[in-house]
């Protein structure tokens, strides 16, 4: 089957997979970057961007980067087990023979450690625009969800046959991306994930699905749970201090789903920065808009309508450094949701210690 019988793509997106090896065809090897932090989708979306180049420009060099860490338990698994083979992004050298590709991210967005390098191809699904002068090609999709969903659409129209792990890999990414409801996902991720679920190790997917945890991620969760405030439909919470950023994001995750909330935003605070993101229930929120206009002039955000993520440096580490930060923030964004302050209150009341059973 074709491209385009398999994902319903219009002749016009044939081409892209084509004109993106040809603008990669003059470099002598690739080196692929993406966000701090690496997620699900980043991760696929390299492997599955050397899939493509292997099978159309066989025994050039591609070397995949990690800026950050690989923070979630989900996605350790995910890099170890499928394998994905990362280098450091600074131990990587840039010269006049690498194309440098940024997937699922845009540069100028505030979301990498270094813009020392400005990439000559970028491929992303995100809202939040970057500064893309010199780039060779672009694939800007802010109405499909995830990256992966992209990528997907390469190896198809390439014919490219991808082995178990790609296909879990990219299902996964896709996956993680349009998760909750209402679902952030188009007919092209849908047809994606139709054809890469046959494809996939089903016992590697679930491994993925359901990693071990470590006793720090019960103890955030507590944290979280003992200062998490309602203001009518909003939920606000206060990690702490977390060892891994990505854990701020799975709470805004779980806050979201309690029955009376709408809007969920989950702070804590990783080395020196105070991390935030942001979960909506309902389609046209706008998220990662009114976080950009919360954060602005403190550090930087942005995300999608239902999902959004930002960062603030910190001056210093001083609770009341911090505390002025969180007031901030608060007032910044029930002001912007047209949400009383007064009206707010603690989620849940201190829970009876009982003695060990």
């Amino acid at each position: 089957m074709t491209a385009e019988t398999e994902l319903g793509v219009t002749r016009t997106r044939q081409y892209r997979s084509e004109r993106l090896l040809a603008t990669l065809a003059p470099f002598s090897r690739v080196v692929v970057v993406s966000h701090v932090n690496p997620d699900p989708d980043a991760l696929a979306s390299m492997l599955g961007l050397r899939a493509l180049v292997e099978h159309a420009q066989p025994g050039k060099p591609f070397i995949m980067t990690v800026d950050g860490m690989i923070a979630r338990a989900e996605n350790r698994t995910m890099a170890e087990c499928v394998p994905i083979p990362l280098t450091p992004v600074s131990d990587v050298v840039i010269d006049s023979g690498t194309a440098l590709v940024m997937v699922d991210s845009q540069p100028y967005t505030g979301r990498r450690a270094s813009e020392a390098a400005m990439p000559h191809v970028v491929i992303d699904h995100h809202e939040t625009g970057g500064v893309l002068t010199g780039v060779l090609f672009r694939d800007l999709r802010p109405n499909v969800g995830a990256t992966s969903t992209i990528i997907t659409g390469y190896l198809l129209e390439q014919n490219v046959t991808i082995t178990p792990p790609v296909a879990t890999a990219l299902l996964y990414g896709i996956e993680s991306e349009v998760a909750g409801y209402p679902r952030e996902a188009g007919p092209l991720d849908d047809g994606a994930l139709v054809w890469l679920y046959p494809r996939a190790d089903k016992d590697l997917l679930a491994k993925i699905r359901n990693p071990k945890l470590p006793q720090s991620h019960f103890a955030t969760f507590q944290h979280a749970l003992s200062n998490a405030f309602l203001y009518r439909d909003v939920a606000v919470s206060w990690c702490g201090v977390v060892t891994q950023p990505d854990i701020i994001a799975e709470l805004a995750d779980f806050f979201v789903r309690f029955d009376q909330v709408n809007w969920a935003i989950a702070i804590g605070q990783f080395e020196s920065l105070l991390k935030l993101s942001v979960r909506v229930s309902l389609l046209g929120g706008h998220s990662g808009e009114i976080l950009r206009e919360v954060v602005e002039g403190l550090g930087t955000a942005g995300g999608h309508d239902k999902r959004a993520g930002g960062a603030i440096p910190l001056p210093d580490t001083r609770p009341e450094t911090i505390d002025l930060l969180l007031r901030t923030i608060r007032h910044r964004l029930l002001t912007r949701l047209g949400i009383d302050e007064q009206q707010g209150r603690r989620l849940l009341e201190a829970s009876p210690v009982i003695q060990a059973p």
